[in-house]
């Protein structure tokens, strides 16, 4: 192969939520984008079935909730099994509900493609090979074995990656230490147990899913780990829901069954070069709460802007340090917080004064406060410079603007992944710095209805991924923010 022949700017090896998220943040970036997945259709099996509120608020970013349908939003979650209020915590909720994996996927798959994303079935990687210019990429394909060049590529192929071991990345953690079971059991009227049940031999947890359809997952303390590629068979399930709870439904059978651990590893960089990890490619862990897909999702929305715009030439090379300096911090919480409910949770009587102090602590406020915004992801904080400002590094909370044009919502203005500029105070200083950015910074002049959130700020620059880069009343500050975020001034 030609080594100058570039098929994409961009190559992403599957197709789960985090890649095709990924797919289409690229495109509205203008990057030109081929999505190698594997399987030949998608499985139609949901291990996660809703997204956190911060997965939430990225997909309201980009205009994508309708497509959803209705959305089951509740403001009681947990942490560790021990249910509690999330609204105690601002703009916090539990996320969605009931929305199936294959749905998500469906959504983004179907988005990507309108914005003109090569989706390719039945491309299975094969291997790598990395130079100065660019990645040439080894597939097995319905016509046979292909190769394609592209100048980065991105592994979103989950825990076992081969992209990841092919890109000679260390994936350090901890071993499995604990096998679970996961299944669609049909025809069999389980009784609920919506949070989980804590039996003397392990954990269980049912939910109907559809008419006919429970959702159950099996905790058995002392059980093995299990080998997460091998798919068990309904027997094994049955079996372990009778021993746990002396309920048989050997009787009935299941739609899907799948086995996982509670391995929990991140790979100790998200770039080597031109070969860069999202989702759980990059990071896996005990499920807990949805946070996998909905990490997964912010992983590309962070990557995605910041990619195109060093591919499209508009970023120096070096904004993509800040994709690993960001997100690893951002997994490496998400590890430890799952970690932390998997030891209150599915521990044995040896936890259970852990699980005792954990009940008391969880009645104040101040505690609540904190595991909502850990586990709505609300909390992510990103270093993007000097300021003491609340706003600076966070995500900009939904709120409604007035405009000459009329009231906008701040999610409707990230759309098209563009950064945006708020002149709160009309100051024609702060359009004036911005000019030389006007063809990836839009430049809003308005009036907050909720002008407490802003906390006296007159010029908020945010990021295409909804993250506050600047916030204050010197607009002298703007051109430093602008150049850093989105490369030199057209």
């Amino acid at each position: 192969m030609d080594a100058d022949v570039i098929d994409a700017d961009v190559i992403i090896v599957g197709a789960g939520p985090t890649g095709l998220m990924l797919a289409g943040e690229l495109r509205l970036g203008g990057a030109d984008v081929i999505v190698a997945e594997r399987l030949e259709r998608p499985t139609g099996q949901s291990r996660g079935l809703g997204f956190t509120a911060r997965a939430l608020e990225s997909f309201e970013q980009r205009g994508l909730v309708p497509r959803f349908g209705g959305l089951e939003i509740s403001p009681m979650g947990h942490f560790g099994g021990v249910q509690f209020d999330y609204s105690v915590l601002e703009d916090a909720h539990f996320g969605a509900r009931g929305i199936p994996q294959s749905k998500t996927e469906a959504v983004l798959e179907e988005w990507a493609g309108e914005l003109g994303a090569d989706i390719r079935r039945g491309w299975e990687f094969q291997g790598l090979a990395q130079d100065s210019a660019g990645v040439t990429v080894t597939l097995d394909t319905p016509e046979g074995e292909q190769r394609l060049r592209a100048r980065y590529l991105v592994g979103t192929d989950g825990g076992q990656s081969p992209v990841r071991k092919a890109g000679g990345f260390s994936f350090p953690g901890t071993d499995a230490t604990r096998g679970m079971y996961l299944a669609d059991v049909v025809g069999c009227a389980i009784p609920p147990r919506f949070l989980g049940e804590r039996v003397p031999a392990g954990m269980v947890m049912a939910a109907p899913l559809a008419a006919g359809v429970d959702r159950i997952i099996i905790c058995e303390h002392g059980a093995p780990p299990t080998d997460r590629s091998a798919v068990p068979d309904f027997a094994e399930v049955a079996a372990a829901w009778q021993r746990l709870t002396g309920e048989d439904i050997s009787g009935g059978g299941a739609d899907w069954v799948s086995s996982f651990t509670d391995a929990t590893r991140q790979a100790s960089e998200y770039r080597r070069g031109r070969v860069l990890l999202a989702g759980d490619a990059a990071h896996i862990h005990l499920p807990a709460a949805g946070q996998g897909l909905s990490t997964g999702v912010q992983d590309a929305v962070n990557l995605g802007w910041k990619l195109a715009a060093v591919v499209r030439g508009r970023a120096p090379e070096d904004l993509l340090d800040t994709y690993h300096s960001e997100r690893h911090a951002a997994g490496a919480r998400l590890l430890t917080n799952t970690l932390a409910q998997g030891t209150v949770f599915l521990g044995g009587e040896d936890s259970e004064p852990l699980r005792a102090m954990f009940a008391e602590l969880i009645g104040l406020d101040s505690v609540k406060r904190f595991l909502a915004g850990v586990v709505s992801h609300l909390d992510v904080r990103y270093d993007v410079g000097d300021g003491d400002h609340p706003l600076l590094g966070r995500r900009l909370p939904p709120r409604v603007l007035t405009t000459a044009d009329g009231p906008v919502g701040t999610a409707e203005l990230l759309h098209s992944a563009r950064g945006v500029l708020l002149d709160l105070g009309d100051d024609p200083a702060v359009r004036e710095a911005a000019a030389g950015w006007k063809d990836r910074v839009l430049t809003v002049t308005a009036v907050p209805k909720e002008p407490e959130i802003f906390a006296g700020a007159t010029a908020v620059l945010v990021r295409p991924d909804g993250y506050v880069a600047l916030a204050g009343k010197d607009p002298s500050g703007l051109v430093p923010a602008l150049n850093r975020w989105f490369g030199p001034p057209a």
